[in-house]
């Protein structure tokens, strides 16, 4: 692929923040809130934990660059069953994630611009799925510089809670220890906040995603990594942890915008729906980080045989035309199936099947780390390797007990229902050769 056509460390950086930080940024206060501190100490587990898949993912990325992805990752160390059903339940997850990014979009659309309200919700919805669509069809380049765009203006809001936390410490700091939250610290309470920041965090493995468009991916992808994984986690902790401390736990325990409510409080009436367009800004630059992994996701497995050729194709901007297509017409049938709920109904919904799908591609590519550091693949990471990888398991297994066994039932159907698939695909094409570390 022609070098001018790759995308360098801002794009990569970019699409990590940019799916790392989506709506659910907007509500999480609320919706860690009855955890009280415990709040905080789950945010730190969770941190500690993605920071190592982050590592994990560096280290992946350095020791096969001519890998194509996790794909890659997983198929030339655990073989090509693992890495199809790993890979699988992801793929699903991304077009169920667009579905809902798209409706909760349109949600705060038209809180900013009520005119736009006589529009059906689910046309509307449709209009902003394909859109990105478009965008991408134009080529990852396209793609990534919408992503730089959106990614810069969404911390706008992020940077504004912040200054507002830090005047509120220096002027008033008894606002701080006026209201602390009741809640008992307990390890069931930990492990089920860190559930919930866990989802918030998911997108750490974006820059390894498009590793073929990648400039110089050795070296690009694991310093996009670890640059936007804790450029998000700073970010979440301290607009998570502002909230908190400001506003009475039962209170934001039942607020729908949280962040709303704590700048109106602060800075007045009507900054809030002004606050409510950089959510519109972050959904859709999240849309868009979505749209893009989700076309090259699908080429890439399409490249490995489990899906139909056809959607392996370029168009002549080199985007997945046809990848990118299919899972558009995916996303879009679940958006018509996202409007016969309520919307909080329907986001409960992605974010058990969205975590539980994503859980597997994390504790695999644990895996592979582990099996290249045994192999003496991995010679310039030494025991870090066996190490961050150790540590990436144990965070994917806590991340299961965490969630409780509905989740692990879902990653387990979505997992049984591409298998027909494999099978098919497999009787119809030989396998191809894997990458060797």
């Amino acid at each position: 692929m022609n070098e001018s056509n790759k995308i360098g460390f801002w794009t990569c950086t970019a699409l990590v923040v940019g799916n790392v930080i989506g709506l659910g940024i907007f509500i999480l206060p609320a919706s860690l809130a009855p955890y009280g501190f415990n709040a905080i100490i789950g945010w730190l587990a969770t941190l500690a934990g993605c920071l190592a898949l982050a590592r994990v993912f560096a280290h992946l990325s350095h020791a096969l660059p001519d890998a194509d992805g996790p794909y890659g990752y997983i198929r030339s160390t655990l073989g090509d069953l693992p890495a199809y059903m790993a890979l699988w339940a992801y793929w699903v997850s991304l077009w169920l994630t667009n579905a809902a990014l798209a409706t909760g979009a349109v949600g705060y659309l038209t809180v900013v611009l009520p005119e736009l309200g006589r529009i059906p919700p689910a046309l509307f919805a449709l209009g902003l799925l394909w859109t990105f669509v478009a965008v991408n069809l134009l080529g990852v380049r396209a793609g990534g510089r919408v992503q730089i765009v959106t990614s810069a203006l969404k911390l706008l809001p992020m940077l504004a809670i912040a200054v507002l936390g830090a005047w509120m410490l220096f002027t008033s700091p008894g606002a701080y220890t006026a209201h602390p939250p009741s809640t008992p610290m307990t390890l069931d309470h930990v492990m089920a906040a860190s559930t919930i920041a866990l989802f918030a965090m998911l997108g750490i493995e974006s820059a390894s995603v498009p590793a073929s468009r990648v400039k110089n991916p050795g070296r690009t992808i694991p310093r996009a990594t670890m640059a936007g994984t804790l450029l998000a986690a700073v970010v979440y902790i301290i607009v998570s942890s502002v909230p908190m401390l400001l506003i009475p736990q039962a209170e934001l325990a039942n607020s729908n915008a949280p962040f709303a409510l704590l700048m109106e409080r602060y800075l007045g009436a009507g900054v809030g729906r002004w606050l409510a367009l950089f959510v519109v800004v972050s959904g859709l630059g999240c849309l868009n980080g979505w749209t893009l992994l989700m076309g090259e996701l699908t080429r890439t497995m399409a490249n490995n045989g489990v899906l139909p050729a056809m959607l392996a194709r370029d168009n002549h901007r080199g985007a997945p035309a046809r990848a990118l297509v299919l899972t558009g017409l995916l996303a879009s049938v679940m958006v018509w199936m996202t409007y016969s709920k309520s919307l909080v109904a329907a986001f409960t919904f992605i974010t058990r099947v969205v975590t539980a799908a994503n859980l597997p591609l994390y504790l695999c590519c644990s895996l592979a780390l582990i099996v290249l550091w045994r192999r003496g693949a991995a010679p310039d990471a030494g025991r870090q390797a066996l190490l961050f990888g150790i540590a990436g398991v144990a965070f994917a297994i806590f991340a299961f007990i965490g969630s409780g066994h509905e989740p692990f039932l879902l990653a387990l159907g979505l997992i049984a229902a591409g298998l027909p698939l494999y099978v098919f695909m497999r009787l119809r094409r030989p396998a191809v050769a894997p990458i060797k570390a």
